[in-house]
């Protein structure tokens, strides 16, 4: 069945010096599970799964799927230059535990939409899990139009579930559900979160991201499913502020690991090499915007 609901896209916390912090990402695991999420999302772009090794890849993935300990669905990237790589990171993950495995395109290559349809269809007949697509064009350089999202879901059934991340993604989330003529698909939000509600409106069934309060997101699914589209808006829009500062191009993640830190939940904010690093100024107006929430009673700030 396609899932809904939210699924947390999970960091993987690093040491000061680089290595691997497992204490820190079993207690990230804890706050977005005690949030409420669906699943939460592991060796995703956010995660710097590309920063990874291959034993490191293995390692983190086992770490989450041990610590959930069923709790909840983990789903796991397993996006990979090739299709053959592709299949064997999918099968990796089945033998860990995953509930689903996520992917896009192949990147740094040239596909059409005929090349794009044939990987879908080998790693669902590979693979005995369930396919999210993702749907990313900044990442992976390819853009999936609605009537090829459809044509995969409607032909290869576990993958009808996608993660739509090609702004605008309320526009687009429409396009879909209307050239799927019924067919059950459920869209996932990405993109920090930052449209989720427009995204709901439109047909989306959650979000997918790593935003640093998950107890939002869920808030605002469990809101706009009860009806309560009003009460939905009100919760969403409170963190509309922090949800565009965090999403800052080159700089989100460490801002993510930032606001974790602060919550406890990881020891340090540390991305590996070459990534950005928080800067005085940057800390500052994070500062000031937590400060700002607070003394408007925005929960879990």
């Amino acid at each position: 069945m396609p899932f809904d609901g939210v699924y947390s896209v999970l960091p993987t916390p690093f040491r000061a010096d680089g290595a691997l912090d497992l204490e820190s990402l079993r207690r990230v695991v804890d706050l977005y599970v005690g949030a409420g999420v669906a699943g939460v999302t592991a060796l995703g772009v956010t995660s710097e799964v590309t920063r990874l090794t291959e034993d490191e890849r293995a390692t983190v993935l086992d770490t989450i799927v041990a610590q959930v300990n069923g709790r909840c669905a983990v789903i796991a990237g397993t996006t990979a230059e090739g299709t053959r790589a592709c299949i064997e990171y999918s099968r990796r993950a089945k033998s860990a535990g995953a509930s689903a495995v996520m992917v896009s395109p192949p990147r740094l290559t040239k596909l059409n939409s005929e090349a794009v349809f044939a990987h879908f269809s080998q790693l669902a007949s590979a693979v005995d899990r369930p396919i999210v697509v993702q749907d990313y064009p900044p990442v992976c350089g390819y853009t999936l139009e609605p009537a090829l999202l459809v044509r995969i879901a409607r032909e290869l059934p576990a993958a009808r579930t996608i993660k739509l991340e090609d702004a605008p993604t309320p526009y687009k989330t429409s396009r879909i559900l209307e050239a799927a003529s019924g067919l059950e698909i459920s869209i996932l939000g990405g993109l920090g979160g930052v449209y989720l509600f427009e995204e709901l409106l439109a047909g989306a069934k959650g979000a997918m991201t790593g935003f640093a309060f998950p107890e939002m997101l869920v808030e605002v699914v469990r809101l706009f499913r009860a009806g309560e589209v009003t009460q939905a808006a009100n919760a969403f829009y409170r963190y509309v502020p922090l949800l565009r500062f965090e999403f800052q191009e080159g700089i989100g993640m460490a801002l993510r690991k930032e606001l974790l830190k602060r919550r406890g939940a990881i020891q340090e904010a540390a991305l590996r090499a070459p990534g950005a690093q928080l800067d005085a100024a940057t800390l500052a107006a994070l500062d000031q915007l937590l400060d700002w929430m607070r003394q408007q009673g925005v929960p879990w700030i």
